[in-house]
């Protein structure tokens, strides 16, 4: 008896010794695997030497940082607005001129003119590192956010806090304040500031996040522009002017950092905004303009996929938060540090927090027929 319970335990040692080192040699294959095709990429994208960028203000400085780890690649860009160098390049290549490796800008234009023009690739093929590869790194419940139909092609990366309406705290109660639809009371009719709505780009935010929210919608946006009186300028300085001083007790539409009011509140002016736990709607988190898109037909498609994996890298998403839009952008992968990000603009537990780019929001032809109908025959 004793000398079989001895042959049953030495045979389960070995078995336990067989797999263990079976396993060693399978996650040696696969940690080589990825190795070995990352090497065999970067020294493509090296033989390449050089990427073509078409994207937003801050990624020429973005993209220095990758030419500084990879100098052997020269980095050329066209920096203008993301509909300009999308129609810039959608031109090119009706000529069959095809220049561009990466978009990288706001997700509206990817979708309607990249996308819908079906001159983009999907990005998880490109992705080698296993830090990205991994999308429990990522904020969006452990998984990509995407802001294309197909959760393909457009890569959003930034996760930033929109605070569109803000407030007067010597003028507004702000614990009576628990839903949008409260900005409907009478009592604030002639007395709320708007950014202009008709200006288009900088009102394209908040008005598609009115819009698609479930809870708010059509209805209230009518509402809002056509009962309450509110006082429209295209001066976001002045907005925030005329909050700090009381003029008026709430601004519409205007990015809190943009009109100067983080800067009055910190000089003890009595402004704030209504935050990620104030409306039980919640507040926008926008992409802004940390999306990429990899174009198809691509002249450097190595260098791409170099710089694709850059970018999503914590070195990448570090130096984004860093260069890009600072204090405001907020990288939507949560391994990195938070500390360039202001303390209003981090996200925080508990928070209330709405993806504006969804796939089923961009369209902007119901808001901005709402603005046509409503607020420019007043």
């Amino acid at each position: 008896m004793v000398c079989r319970v001895r042959r049953e335990r030495s045979l389960k040692w070995a078995s336990i010794t067989v797999l263990f080192f079976l396993s060693i040699g399978v996650n040696g294959a696969a940690q080589t695997s990825w190795q070995a095709e990352w090497e065999k990429t970067v020294e493509a994208a090296k033989a390449e030497g050089q990427l073509v960028i078409y994207g937003g203000s801050d990624y020429d400085a973005l993209f220095a940082e990758f030419h500084k780890k990879y100098p052997e690649i020269k980095v050329t860009s066209v920096i203008a607005t993301g509909r300009e160098v999308a129609q810039k390049m959608m031109t090119e290549r009706r000529a069959e001129k095809y220049l561009v490796d990466l978009y990288l800008d706001g997700a509206s234009t990817a979708y309607s003119v990249l996308y819908k023009g079906k001159v983009i690739e999907p990005i998880k093929p490109t992705l080698i590192l296993p830090e990205i590869v991994d999308p429990s790194k990522w904020w969006m419940g452990g998984k990509y956010n995407y802001s294309d139909d197909e959760s393909k092609y457009i890569f959003s990366y930034n996760g930033e806090l929109q605070p569109y309406f803000a407030y007067n705290s010597k003028l507004v109660n702000v614990a009576e304040m628990k839903s949008y639809w409260d900005l409907l009371n009478p009592k604030w009719k002639g007395k709320m500031v708007v950014l202009d709505p008709t200006i288009g780009g900088p009102v394209a935010t908040p008005l598609r996040f009115i819009h698609y929210h479930p809870d708010i919608g059509p209805t209230f946006l009518r509402r809002l522009l056509g009962e309450m009186e509110m006082v429209p300028s295209r001066d976001v300085r002045q907005i925030g002017d005329w909050l700090s001083l009381g003029r008026y007790a709430i601004s519409i539409f205007t990015a809190y950092s943009r009109t100067g009011l983080d800067v009055a509140k910190k000089q003890g002016l009595p402004v704030d905004w209504f935050g990620p736990k104030n409306f039980k709607e919640g507040i926008p988190l926008s992409n802004a303009n940390g999306n990429v898109c990899l174009i198809n037909k691509a002249p450097h498609p190595n260098a791409a996929r170099l710089a694709i994996n850059w970018l999503l890298s914590r070195e990448g998403q570090t130096a984004f938060q860093k260069i890009s839009n600072p204090g405001i952008s907020n990288s939507l992968r949560v391994d990195i540090a938070k500390d360039t990000v202001m303390p209003e603009y981090r996200r925080i537990e508990g928070g209330n927090y709405v993806v504006t780019e969804k796939p089923e929001w961009m369209d902007t032809t119901p808001m901005l027929k709402i603005v046509d109908e409503v607020w420019k025959k007043k």
